[in-house]
C-alpha cells in the first residue's frame, strides 16, 4: 500500500506546484507518515514546507488549539483536527495546511470514540474542509488508510482551484 500512496502523494506534489502553493502538516494519529509519505517524491521541498507531529495535547495547543476544544470535543474531534489544519498554516506559513487526529487502536477507544475514529482537516485561504472515518482495521493500517484520506483530500481541495 506505500507505493500507492507514495503515487497520490507525488500527484498531490503536482498538483500544489501547478498552482504555485506551498503544503504544511500537522499530525496526530500518523505520527510523522503523512511528510514521510510526501518527502519520499523527488523534488517535494518545492512545495511541502514541513509540519509537526502533535500527539500530545500540550502540542496541540502550542499549535493553536484552544484548551476549551481540547477539554469540550476532546483531542480526537473534527473542531481539534480543523485547528490543528488552521495551526499548522500559520505557523508555517504555509497557503495549505492538513492535519490528522484519531484513535488507531487497539485500545484507546470508548462507546463515545471508537477505535478507527479519524478526523482530517485542509485549511486554506478559501477556509476549512474536514472529514470523519472510521477505520475497521489494525493499528497499521488504521495510519495508513488516515493518511491516504488526508493526501485525497489534499487532491480533491486543490482540484476546486484554477491553475496559475
Amino acid at each position: 500500500m506505500e507505493h500507492e500512496l507514495v503515487l497520490l502523494a507525488n500527484q498531490v506534489l503536482s498538483a500544489f506546484k501547478k498552482r504555485g502553493l506551498s503544503l504544511a502538516v500537522a499530525e496526530s494519529i500518523t505520527g510523522g507518515l503523512i511528510g514521510h509519505l510526501l518527502t519520499e517524491v523527488p523534488g517535494s521541498s518545492d512545495v511541502f514546507v514541513g509540519g509537526s507531529i502533535v500527539y500530545d495535547n500540550r502540542l496541540k495547543e502550542q499549535l493553536g488549539v484552544p484548551r476549551h476544544t481540547l477539554e469540550t470535543d476532546g483531542a480526537v474531534s473534527e473542531a481539534t483536527a480543523k485547528a490543528m489544519a488552521e495551526g499548522i498554516r500559520g505557523k508555517t506559513d504555509a497557503d495549505v495546511g492538513v492535519a490528522v487526529t484519531g484513535i488507531a487502536g487497539p485500545g484507546g477507544g470508548t462507546k463515545a470514540k471508537q477505535v478507527g475514529l479519524t478526523y482530517v482537516a485542509v485549511a486554506d485561504d478559501r477556509g476549512v474542509v474536514s472529514e470523519a472515518h472510521i477505520w475497521r482495521a489494525d493499528r497499521s493500517t488504521n495510519k495508513l488508510l488516515t493518511a491516504q484520506a488526508a493526501l485525497r483530500l489534499l487532491v480533491a481541495r486543490v482540484d476546486t482551484r484554477s491553475e496559475s
